[in-house]
Order: structure tokens, then sequence, then C-alpha cells
């Protein structure tokens, strides 16, 4: 017999138990690891750049960028929203925060 002094007294029930929870610790670890990597990843891509239809005026630089169904918004770094026409690039509105 090769069974181990631990599995000895096992029924076969408790055995196939024990095997089930290691592959799925395994299983959880791999899973793990991957949800890592794949943040490392996300992480360190280049941030997406501006549309080029997009022309900001020359004295402010982009601090955020967000889109909507038929508009573009930068945020600047000097506190205003610039609202953007996704189809024209034209500047829609702009709104001076607070």
């Amino acid at each position: 017999m090769s069974e181990t002094p631990e599995d000895s007294g096992w029924p076969p029930e408790l055995k196939w138990l024990k095997r089930l929870v290691s592959g799925l610790t395994i299983v959880m670890i791999c899973g793990f690891l991957v949800l890592i990597g794949a943040l490392v990843i996300r992480l360190n891509a280049d941030p997406l750049p501006l549309p080029d239809r997009i022309e900001l005026p020359s004295d402010v630089d982009p601090y955020a960028f967000t889109q909507g169904v038929d508009w573009f918004a930068v945020v600047t770094s000097d506190d205003h929203i610039l609202v953007y026409d996704r189809a024209t690039g034209a500047l829609r509105q702009t709104i001076e925060i607070e």
C-alpha cells in the first residue's frame, strides 16, 4: 500500500474532498495572479491622447478628458471645463469651476 500515514484512515469521500479543495486553491491563486498582472499591465499603459480635432487654447494644459454621446469635455489645469462637439470639434461651452 502506497498510502501516506495521514491518508490511511480517511474515507474515500474525504480524500476526494481534500483533492478538490487543493485544486480550487490552486485555481484561485492562479486567478489572483492573472488579475494582478492585468492591473499592472493596464496601469502602466500610456494614456490615450486627446482626439486630433480638439484644439485647446495655447495657454491651457489638459488635466482630464471625458466624452459623451455627442460631445467631448476637457478639464484644464486652470479650472475650466471645455465642452466640444464630437462631430465638428467646435467648442460648445466653457464652464468655470468655482
